[in-house]
């Protein structure tokens, strides 16, 4: 028995909405809760989406759910997680209980996650009906960026989507990295939930020891699958020309660029989660266009 079986702990099936909750564990012994929306019934192996949330996301984030079920609607499944590191447990899945797991974070740690799902879904594509040469990463914010790594080292991926993606993990200025060192930690708020969070001196040190394999803009030069990025020109988190540098170091032969106006980082969705709006319902159109003309 591999480790990704052994590491299958729990299953459980929403008769109605064709959900199945699944927890892994990661090789660090760690959960990984996931969700795949299926559609119902069906015979025929289907292509298969995975959905990376950002910093301070969780698959239950607001519009999250609905967009991956919305892509079961169309013929696809789907699946979102949680990173094991993003505070969220499947006890809480809605609040961030587990900051000292958000602290100790890191890209690497995503990437291990991320590639932990991958082998799970592909080493059982048969059980859940998966067409394992039709397998899609789609990214959001920070969830991005690993996902375009995670794309360009994986042939198992053969198309990418980002949404609102950062086009590189070091954000901070010279004068924070320096406090943040002194201090052996940052600490963010999140507005959201009036939490303050701390990000331990691992996620630095995490990419300067992983300088080139976590270079955003080196592994979309390198990719060799088609790429669409989606971006909201009025994002106040991630500034659209994020989305323009990363389209500019990719083969435009394969690639799209969509800057979509009077919307930001979410697309108009809000968590809790207070129903679609016309943006976002744009977006999860344009995904599902693009996908299938990659699987066609």
């Amino acid at each position: 028995m591999s480790w990704i079986e052994l590491f299958f702990l729990y299953i459980h099936i929403d008769k109605m909405n064709r959900k199945i909750e699944i927890i892994l564990k990661n090789s660090d012994n760690l959960p990984i809760g996931t969700d795949i929306y299926s559609g119902g019934e069906h015979q025929k192996r289907k292509p298969f989406i995975i959905f990376c949330h950002g910093f301070k996301g969780f698959k239950d984030w607001g519009g999250f759910p609905y967009m991956l079920e919305r892509f079961s609607k169309y013929g696809f499944i789907s699946a979102g997680f949680n990173f094991s590191h993003n505070g969220v447990t499947s006890e809480a899945p809605m609040d961030f209980t587990r900051l000292d797991l958000f602290a100790k974070n890191t890209i690497s740690k995503e990437l291990d996650d991320l590639n932990c799902v991958i082998d799970y879904f592909y080493k059982n594509s048969i059980l859940y009906n998966i067409d394992k040469d039709k397998i899609a990463l789609i990214g959001h914010s920070r969830g991005g960026g690993t996902s375009l790594i995670k794309a360009s080292e994986d042939k198992r991926i053969k198309a990418i989507v980002t949404l609102a993606s950062i086009a590189k993990f070091d954000r901070y200025t010279d004068k924070i990295k320096k406090e943040w060192r002194e201090k052996g930690y940052i600490e963010i708020p999140n507005y959201r939930t009036g939490q303050i969070m701390r990000m331990n001196v691992d996620y630095l040190n995490d990419l300067e020891k992983n300088n080139f394999r976590l270079d955003i803009y080196r592994a979309v030069r390198n990719l060799t699958i088609p790429l669409l990025i989606i971006h909201g020109r009025e994002d106040l988190s991630v500034k659209f020309t994020d989305a323009e540098k990363i389209y500019e170091c990719s083969d435009k032969m394969i690639s799209e660029l969509v800057i979509l106006d009077s919307t930001g980082h979410t697309f108009g969705t809000e968590h809790p989660f207070k129903g679609t709006t016309a943006v976002f319902d744009k977006v999860i159109e344009l995904i599902v266009k693009f996908l299938d003309k990659c699987f066609k």
